[in-house]
């Protein structure tokens, strides 16, 4: 299967080490779309992959899927198009709290042959949640999330401190960059107005600390996710960008487990 990237930073390069230099089976990235080729000018003698600039020349490159690995404004402009004409794996999901966007992709989806992908990213348990809520009988979510207070806040603080606590959609809009789990938790549950979210400051954490809870008539489940950072960018959950090269892999296979 033949991969297009859009961005370049450090998800984007973890992918390039782990599929074109390792050679990973089946899987290939081809083309990169980045808004300065000169830039990453490297990548291309070092990954074997083409630059491209622009959006069109790009989808119509030699690739089967197209991999977003930028930030939730490139979701909102490139999205629309690229499932269009392209199967798409989107990592930066925040910018599905827009409900305008959301159904904009959505009917597309429907119209057309093309499938829009959400990898689990830096949490676990989505199967768990989608299969539970199959009847609409998932009565609670919550998400409960701990991160350095120095990726959170300027203050100084000694101890822990919730710097938000309430809806799923609300979170998102305050903390952009940090809350992208729960829209995956909203879209694979009970929506973006009935998932509760609290984010917490920790002064005396390095590593981010995620705590799901899920209650239906199928019983009750906790999950504890603690997350290790992305080696190549302390800021990016090793975890998340695992999830986009376990997603890859499943959609490449022909025995695909969960879900």
């Amino acid at each position: 299967m033949n991969i297009g990237v859009i961005g370049a930073g450090a998800v984007a390069t973890f992918l390039l080490k782990e599929i074109n230099q390792n050679q990973l089976d089946n899987l290939r990235i081809k083309s990169v779309l980045v808004r300065d080729t000169e830039k990453y000018r490297l990548l291309e003698s070092k990954f074997g992959v083409k630059l491209y600039t622009d959006l069109n020349s790009f989808l119509d490159s030699e690739i089967d899927i197209v991999v977003e690995a930028a930030n939730i404004q490139a979701v909102k402009s490139l999205l629309p198009p690229v499932i269009k004409k392209k199967d798409v794996v989107v990592i930066s999901v925040g910018a599905l709290a827009d409900e305008t966007l959301l159904n904009e992709i959505s009917n597309p989806v429907k119209q057309h042959k093309y499938t829009v992908h959400l990898p689990s990213g830096a949490i676990g348990g989505l199967d768990l949640l989608q299969n539970a809520h199959a009847l609409g009988k998932v009565s609670s979510v919550s998400l409960t999330t701990r991160k350095p207070a120095i990726s959170l806040i300027d203050e100084d603080i000694q101890e822990a401190k919730v710097v938000f606590e309430g809806k799923a959609i609300d979170a998102i809009k305050q903390f952009p960059k940090n809350m992208n789990i729960s829209i995956l938790l909203s879209l694979a549950g009970v929506g973006i107005e009935k998932t509760r979210v609290c984010l917490v400051a920790d002064p005396h954490i390095e590593k981010n600390i995620h705590q799901v809870d899920i209650t239906g008539e199928f019983g009750e489940a906790t999950f504890f996710i603690t997350n290790h950072p992305l080696p190549e960018n302390p800021k990016t959950s090793y975890l998340a960008a695992m999830s986009i090269l376990g997603t890859l892999k499943r959609i490449n296979g022909k025995l695909r487990i969960g879900g």
